[in-house]
């Protein structure tokens, strides 16, 4: 068996465990949110339902994120492998993504 092969399914595995337990972690973040928006208060208040819409907030900027921290993983594998070609269009997209996160926020 080649190099080449090994190194694409390493590659893929480290890929796909990313995003498999970034979907997992932002899911179960906005199960716990929502679990936690159903708590009644002892006090009159809200009770746990603003812990609980921070949970979700988080689990949605965890969605939000796992593109850009595939992005990033790639970037560190390419550079790894030095090859520079892939690791510039990376950097390339990261750049892209950033322009885009900083314009949005004017």
């Amino acid at each position: 068996m080649s190099a080449a092969p090994d190194k694409q399914a390493r590659r893929d595995r480290g890929i796909a465990a990313l995003l498999w337990y970034g979907t997992w972690a932002a899911s179960a973040c906005i199960a716990i949110g929502m679990a936690l928006g159903l708590v009644p208060s002892s006090g009159g208040g809200q009770g746990m339902g603003l812990y609980g819409y921070r949970f979700v907030q988080a689990g949605v900027a965890l969605f939000i994120l796992l593109p850009v921290a595939r992005v990033a993983l790639m970037l560190a594998i390419f550079l790894r492998e030095r090859d520079y070609a892939y690791t510039a269009i990376s950097a390339l997209v990261l750049l892209i993504i950033a322009a885009g996160v900083v314009s949005g926020l004017h």
